[in-house]
């Protein structure tokens, strides 16, 4: 039976039909293998069902939709990259020379009830269509009333006992605990370097006297520079002036003021030889900017984390060293109080500010991991061989990501601290967000597998992230509150834990900053690593103090205070003692009597007015005498066997 006939007698919107199906039938059936009587007969079968099921809707009209020509200039016309359509996707197949362009061009139109899909086979070239998935839900912020739960937080593990590596049976001084830091094999080679420098400088043609440096000099020299931070004098020179009424006169007694000067001049940590090799690489990736300082800076952090293992709690933030030194390492901090000045990154135990570790920041990230300066800094100050397992860290929104928690999370490392709202990978959702006109109190948090999310507004909005903490678990702080009368009312505020714990271990490294800026050993000077120097000399006297402060709490002794700490270092390294009686002229000090002979009589001037000696006191005898010293008001003996006014003052 040929098509044609079947057709001719069928209704214009029956033809329609027959147009758009016939020919992909014939097309499909003409690729079995030629086979002419088996298309034949498929094609019968296709439209007897099209004839049955158009009988079935004569009375209604055509829906809407595109026509035969229509839809062929949709599908000729169509731009691949509509609708989000990848470049890359599969080609139509070609089109045989026996096939007309209509045939193979005509694609899946749009679909109207009355269409009727053919169970034909898919054509080789075109994908198939994947169901759609389901989308989750978006983020929203939770508030303290929904129930959150803590993390799984490694045990603490350390690799040590944490606290001073040092017998606490033995009573140290504290020069004794300052050479831990600074040995006599550090300064040995800091005096070698030095006498370096100051025979170039005198090849160079400078014109002072020069003393080859000992180490008992260089001792001395330090002990001058802690005494100096203890009394504050407006220039060095004062220290040495001895025509004034604030004149002391410790200094001129250790060495001279020219003496002095010259050491400051010419003090060098690194071998002046080398340093011109290392020069000549500027530009180049083997040049070492730090180069000047590694000698001291090497050996005071091995110090550092030898001889101290921190507790539970640590701390990560930055120093800043005032400094407006010409180098690439100065940085200007235009939000920061010190505005020029060099960065110290900084690791520090939270209970009593101890710098476990630190690097001097040069300009450019050693490590270069591709996560950034941040992460960096923190990954290589914290040694998971050297530590141990369990210790939680804290850190500003400097250095907190989520990609740095996480990677600490992995090294069996909590962390803690507050986030900038540009991080990447925080969230950002604004669906029951904190706003301006939220409570004071008011909290907002979304969890991230072991990361948590937490918002606060006090003054103002505070963002905190953690591995540690659960959201909120009841913790209250004190907030003043205005009434209505003008005064003021503590209220209880509630406050997420997170903030609660940061704010009581985040204090490491600014007890440490506390604990050198009052007793600071920095001076003015032209070469930018001299004031590095001066900052290492603070971190050694600083430890130094710390380690003394809890052996003594550990054998259960009351401390000294940072100053007598101090003023006796100092003494030590100077070599003089601490307390030094005054000196006593010989004219001022003279015997006269204790009572008044012409107002007692003649008759008891040999008793009267008599008091105890304390030249014997002290001996342990009781001897009483009628003579005093006119300058110190004592009584002493002053018999021709016995005379204690002499020995008194010789004392």
């Amino acid at each position: 039976m040929d098509t044609h006939e079947i057709t001719k007698d069928l209704p214009t919107k029956k033809k329609k039909h027959l147009t758009h199906v016939s020919p992909i039938s014939l097309s499909v059936c003409g690729r079995e293998r030629g086979d002419r009587n088996m298309a034949k007969t498929t094609v019968a079968a296709e439209l007897e069902i099209i004839l049955a099921s158009s009988s079935e809707d004569d009375g209604e009209s055509e829906p809407e939709g595109f026509d035969s020509s229509e839809e062929e200039d949709y599908w000729d016309n169509k731009d691949p990259f509509e609708d989000g359509e990848d470049s890359q996707q599969p080609k139509p197949p070609s089109v045989p020379a026996t096939m007309s362009r209509s045939t193979v061009d005509q694609g899946p139109a749009k679909r109207t009830r009355r269409e009727h899909i053919l169970p034909t086979q898919p054509i080789a070239g075109h994908a198939q269509s994947s169901p759609p998935t389901q989308q989750s839900a978006p983020l929203s912020w939770k508030t303290d009333k929904d129930p959150d739960t803590a993390p799984p937080v490694p045990s603490f593990n350390p690799a040590r006992t944490p606290g001073p590596q040092l017998s606490s049976r033995w009573k140290y001084k504290p020069f004794d605990l300052f050479k831990l830091f600074f040995s006599a094999q550090t300064v040995q080679t800091i005096c070698i370097n030095t006498n370096k420098q100051a025979a170039k400088q005198m090849g160079k043609g400078k014109k002072y006297k020069w003393i080859d440096l000992t180490v008992d000099d260089f001792y001395k020299y330090m002990g001058l520079l802690l005494y100096m931070a203890l009394l504050k004098l407006d220039t060095v020179l004062d220290y040495w002036r001895q025509d004034h009424f604030l004149s002391v006169p410790l200094p001129a007694q250790v060495m001279t003021r020219d003496r002095y000067r010259t050491i400051s001049w010419n003090l060098h940590l690194s071998d002046p030889d080398e340093d011109v090799q290392n020069d000549s690489k500027k530009g180049t990736p083997d040049h070492d900017r730090l180069f000047r300082l590694k000698p001291l800076m090497d050996s005071i952090k091995t110090a550092c984390m030898s001889y101290y293992h921190p507790h539970k709690y640590l701390a990560v933030d930055e120093r800043k060293l005032d400094s407006k030194a010409k180098t690439v390492i100065t940085l200007y901090m235009k939000a920061k109080p010190t505005k020029w000045g060099f960065k110290l990154f900084a690791l520090t135990d939270s209970k009593n500010g101890y710098t476990v570790d630190f690097s001097v920041y040069t300009g450019k990230s050693d490590i270069c991991s591709g996560h950034g300066l941040s992460y960096d800094v923190v990954i290589s100050l914290v040694h998971a061989g050297y530590l141990g397992t369990g210790y939680h860290i804290y850190m500003d929104n400097y250095y907190t990501s989520p990609k740095l928690f996480k990677a600490l999370h992995a090294l069996k490392f909590a962390a803690c601290g507050t986030y900038r709202e540009t991080c990447k990978d925080c969230p950002r959702t604004q669906t029951n967000a904190l706003t301006a006109k939220s409570k004071r109190g008011s909290l907002r948090w979304i969890r991230e597998g072991p990361l948590v999310f937490v918002k606060w507004m006090d003054n103002r909005e505070v963002s905190v992230c953690s591995t540690i903490h659960e959201a909120y678990s009841g913790n209250t702080v004190q907030r003043k509150q205005k009434q209505r009368d003008g005064s003021c009312t503590q209220v209880e505020t509630p406050c997420p834990t997170p903030v609660a714990e940061y704010n009581e271990h985040m204090g490491g490294v600014h007890r440490s900053d506390q604990l050198i800026h009052h007793y600071s050993a920095k001076h003015k000077t032209m070469r930018w690593y001299r004031s590095i120097f001066y900052h290492f000399l603070d971190i050694a006297t600083t430890n130094s103090y710390i380690l003394y402060k809890e052996i003594s709490l550990s054998q259960k002794k009351r401390p000294m205070t940072r100053r007598a700490f101090m003023g006796e270092l100092s003494a030590e390294l100077c070599g003089k003692p601490l307390h030094t009686p005054p000196a006593r002229g010989p004219a001022s000090h003279l015997p006269v009597s204790i009572a008044d002979v012409k107002a007692s009589g003649i008759s008891r001037k040999a008793t009267t007015g008599r008091r105890r000696c304390e030249h014997c006191h002290i001996q342990g005898l009781r001897k009483d005498t009628p003579w005093k010293c006119k300058q110190c008001d004592v009584a002493l003996c002053l018999l021709l066997d016995r005379n204690c006014f002499e020995a008194w003052h010789e004392d």
